[in-house]
């Protein structure tokens, strides 16, 4: 049997060497690899990888994909994949704790899972957390902590993210069609995506075995450029934008194609939110962001329209 973990990287060339050193410091029941998929990295990524894979410990491929994004990267990760029996992801600006692969393995050899998921951590090393940014904002820097037992996950009210999460490849061999979403790419250093929700989605719909393993740990390191508010507006908007243009929902044609139901909802989202604001109440933040959110799904139904 095999393994393959695999990381997508974009321009984070000082991150590799650290990042792959705890990668081969996993200690796995299975034999494993490393995959690193370069996604057009303009700094010297190629060569830290060159030398990387010259050095001791699990053996590291990389290959570069030249189509731009992490939806593209990903895919090529899946696919580099296909002869492995399991596929275990991480990010390039994380660093896994000891004991994931061993419970990666636990979770789909022996406990029949198709997917498992574990923890993040945010770490805000070297950078100090703002005072403004409160636990309940940690989920959307990607923290991931649904407690200290495992579980099978039945609903989306408990995700598992590719910032930590293994799969049994089988599923993808047996369905080609079953990708990450293209509409759902981000590229470079861009915000919002939503690909690995989208799949998680998937997988749930499937009726896939999804566990959470919370013995499964990496820490993520947080840059600062997302310890602002307007990251936490932004990104947001940008998940409505995608939610109204590719969701589900029909909500309707409305008056020049403007369902009133959105408009209501934005002026009621962003009254509450202004009510804390004058308020000095806590969570003035989270209901900007939930107001933003519906101006970004009205923007995608449009677009959509």
């Amino acid at each position: 049997m095999k393994l393959t973990y695999a990381f997508c990287s974009y321009k984070r060339s000082g991150n590799l060497p650290r990042l792959v050193a705890a990668m081969r410091a996993q200690r796995c029941p299975i034999p494993f690899d490393i995959l690193a998929v370069n996604n057009n990295s303009p700094d010297d990524t190629l060569a830290v990888l060159e030398r990387l894979a010259g050095e001791g410990g699990a053996p590291l491929r990389f290959v570069t994909e030249t189509a731009q994004g992490i939806v593209p990267a990903r895919n090529r990760a899946l696919e580099e994949s296909l002869d492995s029996d399991i596929l275990v992801f991480i990010d390039d600006d994380e660093l896994p704790q000891p004991g994931v692969l061993e419970a990666a393995c636990d979770a789909i050899l022996n406990e029949g899972a198709q997917c498992a998921g574990g923890r993040v951590q945010v770490d805000f090393t070297p950078h100090v957390r703002p005072k403004w940014l409160g636990d309940e904002l940690l989920g959307f820097l990607a923290e991931v902590d649904h407690g200290p037992k495992p579980f099978w996950i039945q609903d989306e009210s408990t995700p598992v993210w590719t910032a930590n999460v293994a799969y049994d490849m089988r599923i993808f061999r047996a369905h080609p069609e079953l990708r990450f979403d293209r509409r759902f790419n981000r590229e470079g250093q861009n915000i919002g995506g939503g690909e690995d929700v989208n799949m998680f989605r998937a997988l749930l719909a499937q009726g896939m075995k999804t566990r959470y393993r919370p013995d499964m740990v990496v820490s993520h390191f947080v840059e600062p450029w997302r310890l602002k508010r307007l990251h936490f507006l932004k990104l947001h908007y940008s998940n409505g934008l995608r939610d109204g243009q590719y969701g589900d929902t029909a909500y309707g044609r409305g008056l020049l194609g403007v369902p009133p139901f959105l408009v209501a909802n934005i002026a009621r989202k962003t009254w509450q939110a202004t009510v804390h604001f004058f308020t000095r109440r806590r969570g003035t933040l989270r209901q900007y962001m939930t107001a933003i959110h519906a101006v970004g799904v009205l923007v995608g139904h449009l677009r959509r329209r």
